[in-house]
């Protein structure tokens, strides 16, 4: 289950960012419905994760954002790092999972989160598709990626 543990590990920091950035952030437009819609897509995919998961769910760490969640630029430049994380995260990953409902939760989730990264390049001006093929990164390269960040602090 180290692969399902994984992924687990990498869904909450989305929702609670993605919740605090709505509800104090105060984006609008394009950025702001963005945060929105991207949000209820993320504590979807943790319900459904934590459901398909089971008790080998890992519980979800403490996170402190800082400003990123207010601070537009910041937020805009965090999204899209964290949304091409989880990308990168779910396709690492994928040949390693072995229990057919757990790689459909996966499967179901990959195509999203692809569209997220997309639409967060948009906004922010770079090209959401920048090569015709992306490489998986391994659970260790997310994982450092992930504890780059200083969000997770418990």
């Amino acid at each position: 289950m180290r692969c399902s543990c994984f992924s687990w590990a990498r869904r909450p920091r989305n929702p609670g960012g993605l919740t605090e950035a709505v509800a104090k952030g105060g984006f609008t437009g394009k950025v702001g419905n963005f945060a929105r819609i991207v949000k209820g897509h993320e504590v979807a995919h943790v319900a459904f994760l934590k459901k398909a998961l089971g008790s080998s769910a890992v519980n979800k760490p403490m996170f402190d954002f800082k400003d990123t969640t207010s601070n537009l630029a910041k937020f805009k430049a965090t999204a899209q790092v964290l949304e091409d994380t989880g990308v990168a995260a779910y396709l690492g990953q994928v040949g390693n999972i072995k229990t057919p409902a757990l790689l459909g939760a996966a499967g179901s989730i990959l195509p999203i989160e692809a569209r997220h990264a997309g639409w967060i390049r948009d906004i922010n001006g770079v090209s959401g598709a920048p090569a015709a093929f992306e490489g998986a990164k391994t659970m260790e390269q997310i994982l450092a990626a992930v504890k780059g960040t200083g969000f997770i602090v418990g």
